[in-house]
């Protein structure tokens, strides 16, 4: 048996334990050990509701970030054996806290570029920041006492399985290899990007590693494995990695809710996916409420059935009340649900696509930055569904063409041509290998790697 630890970018939202998941669960069933380091509320509740044990970093960033700022919460935080234990006394707390603060930061865009720039919109111009991150991940890593790390697109974990020289697997996608052409391939980047490698090498060094010339190279590990096939996700020439196919999941005990069953079977059914409307309380460029609000807005007036989800996450209370023909869901079995509709619309998200592609459902996507407009691009490629593109206010509040995005749901959903491109790629991906192939390259690395 061996002790895996799988890290997760720890953003708020879903996508990444779509893919860790199934992983998880196929390792387990052949007796390894799994343990999660994904410190978000919404992944940490799917974590939880899965059966997994969930490390969080120790840093008071993570204590402010995910546990929100108050007074209150600091009193608490002082009072709590454990953490008086960590951090002593607020003095302490708050040198840590400030110390790692990042103080410079790329003007925030919905246009990400690569990982570096995406980077540089993070953080992670700042080497104390960098560095703190790092350090809180060694620590983890060190405790979790984990004889390999599998990561899912988190740049501080890379670098702190590197610097302890431990055996590191990394899962990515196609855009994030460094032998990708980035996040907007379809269009020439410009010169003059701000970069987060100064402050990255810097810490490279400080741990004695090599410099690194794209923060993709950080997602090459000891072993790579590429979500998708080579049509769906291409790369240029012979690139480092084996292909594993879809990764998908969904809760084994997940029911559809009362009414589902209800739905009218002779009206098309249309799931509407936002992911996480709000990440703040203020407006920010990942989020997804844009979704919602076009959907509301045109469905509302045709001869459709809505089934609305958004992943555990709340409805922002201004959409509220729902279209007579709305029915809201925080979660619904993905699998399932994407099989029994008959058009899909969401964000563009990588795992809302390949659910897409292997269950056959052709989809309309209003992708809500570049990452997901490059997904939504590659689905239209591939002829499996269209996107329309929002565009942003000076408040930062996307918004679409109304009357656009009611034109290419209805073509999406009156022409055979896109279920029948979506069900052809489904048959593609089902027949590449999934969460069993990588479970299966990953124990045999592992196995491989310690002697066994």
């Amino acid at each position: 048996m061996n002790k895996f630890l799988f890290t997760t970018l720890p953003s708020n939202d879903l996508g990444l334990l779509t893919r860790s998941l199934p992983i998880a669960n196929e390792l387990t069933k052949l007796g390894h050990k799994i343990t999660f380091s994904s410190p978000a509320k919404a992944p940490k509740k799917v974590i939880a509701d899965a059966g997994y044990e969930n490390l969080s970093p120790k840093h008071p960033l993570y204590e402010i970030g995910f546990g929100g700022f108050s007074i209150k919460r600091f009193r608490k935080i002082l009072k709590s054996k454990r953490l008086r234990q960590e951090y002593g006394n607020l003095f302490t707390f708050f040198f840590r806290l400030i110390r790692s603060l990042p103080i410079k930061f790329a003007t925030s865009s919905p246009d990400v570029w690569n990982m570096d720039h995406a980077a540089a919109m993070a953080g992670m111009m700042n080497r104390n920041f960098v560095k703190s991150q790092c350090d809180a991940y060694i620590r983890l890593l060190k405790e979790s006492n984990a004889d390999v790390v599998v990561d899912f697109f988190n740049p501080f974990s890379c670098i702190a399985a590197k610097a302890l020289h431990k055996p590191l697997i990394t899962v990515i996608q196609a855009d994030a290899h460094p032998d990708s052409k980035g996040f907007i391939w379809w269009e020439t980047p410009s010169q003059n990007l701000p970069s987060a490698l100064p402050a990255v090498n810097k810490v490279l060094a400080s741990y004695g590693l090599k410099r690194i010339t794209k923060m993709e190279d950080l997602n090459i590990g000891d072993l790579t494995l590429i979500v998708g096939t080579p049509d769906t996700d291409p790369l240029p020439g012979n690139p480092e990695g084996t292909y594993i196919g879809p990764l998908l999941w969904q809760q084994s005990d997940a029911e559809f809710p009362p009414w589902f069953d209800e739905l009218h079977h002779g009206k098309p059914i249309i799931w509407v996916y936002s992911g996480n409307p709000r990440y703040a309380s203020k407006a920010t460029i990942v989020d997804s409420e844009v979704i919602i609000d076009a959907s509301v807005n045109v469905l509302a007036q045709e001869d459709v059935q809505v089934v609305l989800t958004t992943g555990y996450h709340s409805l922002p209370e201004d959409i509220l009340p729902l279209p007579e023909n709305f029915h809201h869901a925080r979660y619904v079995p993905g699998l399932d649900m994407a099989q029994k509709c008959d058009l899909m619309i969401h964000h563009g998200g990588y795992g809302s696509c390949q659910t897409g592609l292997y269950s056959g459902t052709p989809a309309v996507m209003i992708p809500t930055f570049s990452e997901r407009e490059s997904n939504a691009r590659k689905i239209a490629m591939l002829g499996a569904g269209e996107y329309v593109l929002p565009k942003t206010d000076d408040t930062k509040k996307k918004h679409v063409d109304l009357e656009e995005f009611r034109t290419t749901v209805n073509k999406v959903l009156m022409t055979p041509s896109y279920s029948e491109k979506a069900e052809h790629f489904s048959e593609q991906l089902r027949g590449f290998g999934g969460p069993e192939k990588a479970a299966q390259l990953i124990a045999d690395f592992a196995r491989n790697n310690n002697g066994e």
